[in-house]
Parts: structure tokens; C-alpha cells; sequence
């Protein structure tokens, strides 16, 4: 792509994904935008060896890895703790991160080339409310467990539920970004825990379906 070529497509990505903030009828500052925007910078050069997304196109990365991110924003609680399981390259951590300032998000993966790449990330914007792990989800015990665990095509419903199961507080919460959510997989829950609320999620310029699956355990008696 020439001079010419990559302006346009720079300036098409950041109408994009102010368009697409609007549209989520978020408020996100100019300043969280550019490093949003940076981030994808980072994740497309350093795809080109380390093949950490399949997403090339810079409109469609806003689309897919940002804006799908952002959807689930309004259920956050933004002044709390998230953990991101098998984030791979900071999805949705570091759009969360950035448009959340107050949120602590905590990026988990036991891929050390993603995990490297996490770290550049959290350096070069940068992200002081962003921590990096690198290990498997089952290997991990924080000091303290987290009032919501986030997944984005970590595993099924019922695996995601089962593997964190330590790393979610008694009152804590399990948000699961899907597609499609089959009854088969909403059955599949671990004993002692519940369906809070299924939220169908319209991400702007993406026509695939996508729902945030909320998950509690069940009240003590």
C-alpha cells in the first residue's frame, strides 16, 4: 500500500471506530481513540511474525477486535477488577483497558509470544491499569479473586465455568462473549451456578450475531 493508500486507511479505521462508539452510545475520550487505534498499529506489525490474528484488513480489526470489545462495556463495573482468560492479543483487555481507566484488568494467556506481545502493548501506550500474565488458567491463583472473569472464544460455556472456577469471587461474576448460544451449552452448566441474563450484543458494522452470556453461582442456603 502506498503513502496515499495508508493515510485513507487510517483515516477510514478512526472514523470508523468513532462512528462505531457513538452508535454503542458509549463515551470514549479522543485520547483512549488514538491509543486504541495505536494498539491495532502494534497488533498488525507484529502480526506479520507472530500470526495473532487472523483479522488483516485495519476497518475490520476496528470492527471484530475493538468495537466487539467495547460492546460489553455497559456491564462492567468500571471502578472494579476483571480478569481477560486466553486473551491472546489483548482481546478484550486493552480496548477495555483504555476506554475504562479506572477498571483493573488483568490480560491472562500461557502463549509466550502473545504474552510478550501484551507486554510491549502495556509499555508502549501506556497501560498502567493493564497487568500481564503469562501461564495456563489453571496454574494461576491470584492473591485475590476477581469480581468478574471475562472470556472471548476461551472454551464452552461449561469448561469456561468449570477451569475459573477459583479465580471468581463467592459474589463475583462470569461474562462469556458468544455467538450464537446453543441450549445444549447453556445446559452444560457445573453444578451451583445460573443463567443471570443473556444479552444480545449489536456490534456496528458486524453482522454476525453476538450475546454476552452472564453467569452467577447459586445463593448459599
Amino acid at each position: 500500500m502506498n503513502a496515499a493508500g495508508a493515510r485513507a486507511s487510517a483515516a477510514g479505521a478512526r472514523q470508523r471506530l468513532a462512528s462505531g462508539i457513538v452508535a454503542l452510545g458509549l463515551k470514549v475520550s479522543d485520547s483512549a481513540q488514538d491509543a486504541m487505534l495505536r494498539y491495532l498499529d502494534e497488533l498488525r506489525a507484529w502480526n506479520r511474525a507472530y500470526n495473532l490474528t487472523a483479522v488483516r484488513d485495519p476497518a475490520e480489526m476496528v470492527i471484530r477486535h475493538v468495537l466487539d470489545a467495547l460492546a460489553i462495556l455497559p456491564w462492567l463495573e468500571t471502578g472494579s477488577r476483571l480478569l481477560d482468560v486466553g486473551s491472546g492479543a489483548g482481546l478484550p483487555a486493552v480496548p477495555l483497558a483504555l476506554a475504562a481507566p479506572r477498571l483493573a484488568v488483568t490480560a491472562l494467556d500461557s502463549n509466550g509470544k502473545k504474552a510478550r506481545f501484551l507486554r510491549h502493548v502495556q509499555r508502549t501506550l501506556p497501560l498502567a491499569n493493564l497487568e500481564v500474565i503469562e501461564a495456563r488458567v489453571q496454574d494461576y491463583r491470584p492473591a485475590q479473586a476477581f469480581p468478574a472473569v471475562v472470556s472471548r472464544a476461551f472454551a464452552e460455556l461449561g469448561d469456561f465455568l468449570r477451569q475459573t472456577a477459583q479465580l471468581v469471587a463467592e459474589d463475583g461474576r462470569w461474562l462469556a462473549m458468544k455467538g450464537k448460544v446453543s441450549s445444549a451449552e447453556l445446559e452444560s452448566l457445573p453444578p451451583g451456578m445460573r443463567i443471570e441474563a443473556i444479552h444480545p450484543l449489536h456490534v456496528p458494522g458486524l453482522r454476525a450475531a453476538r450475546s454476552l452470556v452472564i453467569v452467577r453461582r447459586e445463593p448459599r442456603p
